[in-house]
């Protein structure tokens, strides 16, 4: 009889930023944070943001690029947007609800 102490690695809101960046390719945080909220029950954007450090360090995700933008923001000059993408970890699920919602919603916007 196996043992298991700790947490499981796998995790459903993993799971859906996964097939969420599977149907869109790349977003940065907040982009994929707002789509979330509209496809499944509410998080926080502080668990979005969790999930994707942790998917990082397991490979599921990767940095596609680092987008900076100057400007006066109440926290200073300079912003940053952490594009991501699927890493060689992820198993993207095809996601009906996911499908949808995009070809719904934003077959006609560029993301």
């Amino acid at each position: 009889m196996e043992n298991k102490h700790g947490r499981p690695i796998g995790s459903e809101v993993r799971q859906n930023i996964v097939d969420i960046l599977h149907a869109i390719k790349h977003l940065h945080g907040y982009e994929i944070y707002k789509l979330y909220i509209e496809l499944f029950p509410q998080v926080t954007m502080r668990l979005i943001y969790y999930h994707l450090k942790k998917g990082l360090s397991i490979e599921e995700f990767k940095i596609l690029r680092v987008d900076k933008k100057k400007g006066n923001f109440s926290w200073g000059s300079e912003t940053q947007h952490i594009i991501y993408q699927l890493g060689s970890a992820a198993k993207p699920r095809d996601n009906p609800r996911i499908k949808e919602y995009v070809d719904k919603h934003l077959k006609n916007k560029i993301i």
